[in-house]
């Protein structure tokens, strides 16, 4: 009461909405202001009434709806109430959104430097791909658009590529979107040799939507996580800070769903390119081995007529001084039969005899030797003009 009374004029006042409840148009919230260390030190309870809630939006527009939600920090204009059976409470007649926008924009800048000084900001975004992507951890909510238009788009592709995805089921927006992803990473992380990548992936939504994302405690886990992470959370103009730290960021689940089928066709057609200049490679040797063979063929043919002339040449040559080493050969031949008559007949025995030699016989045998002879053998003596006849006096 005496808060009340000592405020009578409505008051800015900044503070985060810890829970909210809506009733017959009506909003309940309860505010909290925390220290450095995130603990609660101021709490109260406020009030939207229902005119005031269609005053403000009707001047504030749909940025009222996006700042109204649990976890974020509002600056509202608010006058103390006083009720002896609720108590007190801050009746909120005005909510300004740039504050809000403006704290989100603050709190986002200072994760990614966070990020930068504790040299994770790249760590995810320089892992290299698998030059195929097929095992896919996919996380989103059951409930998501963007989750059944990722399945289509991937699963129906034209190039007949079949994948194996597993769905890991989080929220991916409000309060509890942070810690249920970072469950579902846990969950991914005790098996990550059975996935290639994996996909984040959500519907569109305004920009506040994206607030669990730019919290730090998620973006340090896709930064440090072991597998690459593609984001395909649904906004076309903002990221939040997991997009920047992630492998790869993409608008929409639909593109998520694309950048995979081209990454997987590029290989193909690498692999397609490859064969392509095997088979020209393969035909250039073929060529050239065939060009060798017949270049090998005309050597050989050259070579042999080459061979075969000079044969006939050295056939003709020879057939040309046949007769006259015939001749020559003859020639030799009847002078060695020359040498070899007069050798012979210089050995015949009338030739010896007639040099002064004698030939003696005993009983028609020639004697070699005196001792083959006895006293009183008769022996005939050869002389170059006759015969003499003698006997063996003694011996």
């Amino acid at each position: 009461r005496i808060i009340a009374l000592n405020f009578p004029q409505a008051v800015w006042v900044s503070a985060e909405v810890l829970r909210l409840g809506e009733s017959r148009g009506h909003y309940y919230l309860e505010l909290v202001q925390k220290g450095e260390d995130d603990s609660v030190v101021a709490q109260a309870s406020g009030v939207i009434w229902a005119s005031d809630f269609r005053r403000i939006l009707a001047t504030q527009g749909l940025g009222l709806r996006s700042v109204l939600r649990e976890g974020l920090e509002l600056k509202m204009l608010v006058r103390p109430d006083f009720h002896e059976k609720y108590g007190l409470k801050l009746q909120i007649t005005d909510i300004d959104p740039a504050y809000t926008l403006g704290q989100i924009d603050m709190q986002r800048r200072q994760t990614v430097q966070s990020l930068k000084d504790a040299g994770l900001f790249d760590k995810n975004r320089d892992k290299k791909l698998p030059i195929v992507l097929q095992q896919i951890a996919v996380i989103s909510s059951k409930t998501a658009a963007g989750l059944q238009d990722f399945l289509e788009q991937i699963q129906g592709n034209s190039f007949g590529y079949a994948f194996d995805i597993s769905v890991f089921t989080a929220a991916v927006q409000g309060v509890n979107a942070g810690p249920e992803i970072n469950q579902a990473l846990a969950k991914i992380a005790k098996q990550a040799d059975k996935f290639d990548c994996i996909a984040i992936v959500r519907g569109g939504g305004s920009r506040l939507d994206l607030s669990a994302f730019d919290g730090l405690e998620l973006s340090t886990a896709i930064a440090n996580f072991p597998l690459p992470v593609i984001t395909g959370i649904g906004h076309d103009v903002d990221e939040s800070v997991v997009d920047l730290v992630a492998n790869r960021s993409l608008k929409t689940p639909t593109a998520v769903a694309e950048f995979i089928l081209q990454h997987n066709l590029q290989f193909e057609g690498g692999i397609y390119e490859l064969g392509e200049q095997l088979r020209d490679i393969a035909s250039r040797q073929l060529y050239s081995a065939s060009l060798q063979i017949e270049q090998g063929i005309s050597q050989v043919k050259w070579s042999a007529q080459g061979r075969l002339q000079q044969a006939s040449l050295h056939i003709i040559s020879a057939k040309e001084k046949l007769p006259l080493f015939a001749q020559r050969l003859m020639q030799s031949q009847h002078k060695t039969l020359e040498q070899l008559e007069n050798y012979c007949l210089a050995l015949h025995p009338d030739n010896v005899l007639r040099r002064g030699f004698s030939i003696t016989r005993h009983d028609g045998k020639v004697v070699h030797s005196a001792s083959e002879l006895n006293t009183g053998d008769e022996l005939e003596t050869r002389l170059k003009d006759g015969k003499v006849r003698s006997s063996v006096k003694k011996s």
